[in-house]
């Protein structure tokens, strides 16, 4: 499990060994949602996830 640093709080995320592109984590701490971007060599890198609100018709 490789480990990264919550954007917002500093907390530890768990990302799992067989997380790939675009897999939403979400901290424990903060609530904060981030979706994983693949970098070079296997690593990912944090940015904030783009969640879709509910419209509830207005």
């Amino acid at each position: 499990m490789k480990k990264l640093n919550c954007l917002e709080c500093d907390a530890e995320l768990a990302v799992p060994s067989d997380a790939i592109q675009g897999e939403v984590v979400t901290c424990r701490d903060c609530s904060t949602a981030y979706e994983l971007v693949s970098e070079d060599g296997g690593l990912f890198s944090l940015k904030p996830a783009e969640l879709e609100e509910e419209d509830w018709g207005e």
